[in-house]
């Protein structure tokens, strides 16, 4: 086995000193194009890699965020964490993924576990935040942005969609197409994004003079989902149009109402959700939905993440993206409404 090749080495081929070989490695670091070019070329000849670890023990940063999510079997996590990944790799951040339930003693536990990777940011996506992990990561100057979620709390910054607008955007949609007898499915409600969601629909109802007909809790979990649909729809009094505060859960709705009960969506139910994954708007399903900007989340996730790092001192913010409603077959169309 040769011996390992070292950043002299590639200084000596390239004709420069050992710094400049460290600056053209060194994100964000000031070189010339052309000491970049010939370092680079003789680091490629000797089959040079740096070596990231050791350099983030000199500089005291890992250029690594620690990103925590609940779950994944919502098609919206898998591309949000890919938006997330690209526009940090643009920064010159890598990431490192912690998955955790939305339970605050084991998410306390797993962010401990990042912590101890010297991470110099977190990304909690639909993570909850206790007082106690705020206090330490505080502490250890580790910025925290909370995605998908949002908590009351001064310190954590939040970047979400207008999920009370995007709500009420749902209500008001049905309620144009004449619907009278509106249900709801609900995901976990310790979720700011699940309480934001229903506040805005119950308003929109409300201003029209309407109370939701029927409610089910399914903690965002797709089989919970169907449980809840066949509960909901077992009497001989049925809703006549239902939302579902995310895609994942509408999707397994409407496998309920189609394969089991034999009821047309929409000619019977209409159904609608919120997120507009990828799914959605596959043919089998034609969701009708609200889109979540998961790009423009993740790059406004990213920003403020970046702004904490280079300044500690920086407030807080929070983010609320609109969202657009996508009008797709799944729920009846008012007349005027065009997708």
């Amino acid at each position: 086995m040769g011996e390992k090749v070292t950043a002299l080495d590639v200084a000596e081929k390239a004709g420069v000193s050992r710094s400049a070989v460290s600056r053209v490695f060194t994100p964000g670091a000031s070189v010339s194009e052309r000491t970049a070019k010939k370092v680079r070329t003789a680091a490629e000849a000797l089959g040079y890699r740096p070596n990231v670890l050791a350099r983030s023990l000199i500089t005291g940063r890992s250029r690594i965020v620690g990103l925590l999510v609940a779950y994944l079997e919502n098609q919206f996590y898998p591309e949000a964490i890919e938006r997330l990944s690209r526009a940090l790799q643009e920064q010159g951040y890598h990431v490192l993924v912690f998955m955790a339930s939305n339970s605050g003693e084991e998410a306390d536990e797993v962010m401990g576990e990042l912590l101890d990777y010297q991470v110099d940011g977190i990304i909690a996506a639909s993570v909850g935040m206790s007082n106690d992990l705020t206090r330490r990561c505080e502490a250890a100057g580790i910025p925290i942005v909370l995605f998908n979620r949002a908590q009351d709390d001064d310190r954590l910054s939040a970047v979400t969609s207008d999920n009370y607008h995007g709500g009420r955007k749902l209500a008001e949609f049905l309620i144009a197409g004449g619907h009278e007898r509106i249900a709801h499915v609900a995901g976990w409600e310790g979720a700011s994004t699940q309480r934001d969601r229903e506040a805005g629909f119950v308003a929109g109802l409300t201003a029209a003079g309407q109370d939701l007909y029927a409610r089910g809790v399914s903690h965002f979990q797709f089989e919970t989902a169907k449980d809840v649909a066949r509960e909901m729809f077992a009497g001989p009094e049925r809703p006549d149009a239902v939302f579902c505060a995310n895609d994942h859960m509408a999707f397994a709705v409407m496998d309920v109402l189609r394969f089991e009960l034999g009821l047309s969506v929409p000619g019977d139910v209409s159904v609608v959700g919120y997120d507009d994954v990828t799914l959605a708007a596959w043919p089998s399903y034609d969701l009708t939905t609200v889109r979540q900007p998961a790009g423009q989340m993740a790059e406004a996730t990213v920003s403020i993440l970046m702004d904490r790092l280079a300044d500690p001192d920086t407030k807080p913010r929070r983010v609320a993206l609109d969202g657009p409603l996508i009008i797709r077959g799944s729920a009846r169309i008012p007349k005027g409404w065009t997708s």
